[in-house]
């Protein structure tokens, strides 16, 4: 039997703006990008904007284990918990929200912190992107010119595999509903599912696994810190193994940003 040429598979590469799930994402589309955005609802990247619009360092670590704690040692922060337990801060974007600027805050999560590692190693700009920065984080990838792949970052089954969730998949949308150029079929899908649930986002992250999840956990709070659109002016940048603020002091807010970003093209 003939095998057939999976050369041309990856057809993503052909657009300006690509979008993919996980590791593998980054692997396929990512490479080739000038920009990658990881989106991680809940709830690394929603936990990232928080902090960082308040001035905090945040360096992603991809293992919840001692070498973690050895990590923040080296690098002069406070390791956040996991969410539930006691400490400062977790994967909890209410627990975010008592960071103040110059706080440094190493941030394991087994998602967006595995994927900026991924991500890092390629030399591209990366963002985090949420739903609560979407137009500028839109609007600054767009002003640096180039490919732009959103990377959203699922959860894991179980057996430790990706599980797509929709959550991510929304807010992907949200960002790319933002950037101009030729979109994916992949990319226009994403903004398809946020088109179909910008107007009632808390309820639809509310009901799906993910957020079901949390309610059972008695975390309903970050769930609705994380459904705010639109409301951050921050772009989390990764420089030096760290997200830092890019935008926050803007005056005038996002509209503000997006239109000297996007004057300067």
């Amino acid at each position: 039997m003939r095998t057939p040429d999976r050369s041309h598979c990856n057809d993503q590469l052909r657009f300006d703006v690509r979008c993919e799930w996980g590791l593998p994402g980054i692997r396929l589309v990512g490479v080739s990008a000038d920009v990658l955005i990881i989106v991680d609802v809940l709830s690394f990247s929603t936990c990232v904007d928080v902090a960082v619009s308040r001035g905090a360092r945040v360096f992603p670590y991809k293992w919840k284990d001692e070498t973690a704690r050895e990590y923040a040692t080296q690098v002069g922060a406070e390791l956040a918990v996991q969410r539930g337990q006691t400490g400062r801060f977790s994967l909890s974007p209410a627990s975010m929200r008592s960071a103040v600027a110059g706080t440094r805050i190493v941030l394991p999560s087994p998602n967006g912190s595995e994927l900026t590692t991924e991500s890092e190693e390629l030399g591209r700009i990366v963002i985090a992107g949420c739903f609560r920065n979407c137009q500028a984080v839109a609007a600054f990838a767009a002003a640096q010119g180039g490919a732009i792949a959103v990377i959203p970052s699922g959860e894991r089954w179980p057996d430790g595999t990706l599980r797509p969730a929709v959550e991510d998949l929304a807010a992907a949308g949200a960002i790319i509903a933002n950037l101009a150029g030729a979109l994916s079929l992949e990319a226009s899908a994403a903004v398809a599912v946020w088109n179909a649930a910008r107007n009632g986002i808390g309820n639809f992250v509310a009901s799906c696994v993910s957020g079901q999840e949390l309610i059972e956990r008695d975390f309903e709070e970050d769930i609705r810190i994380a459904c705010e659109v639109n409301v951050s002016a921050t772009v989390p940048v990764l420089r030096e193994r760290a997200y830092i603020r890019v935008g926050t002091q803007e005056p005038g807010g996002v509209a503000a940003l997006m239109g000297r970003l996007t004057g300067a093209q």
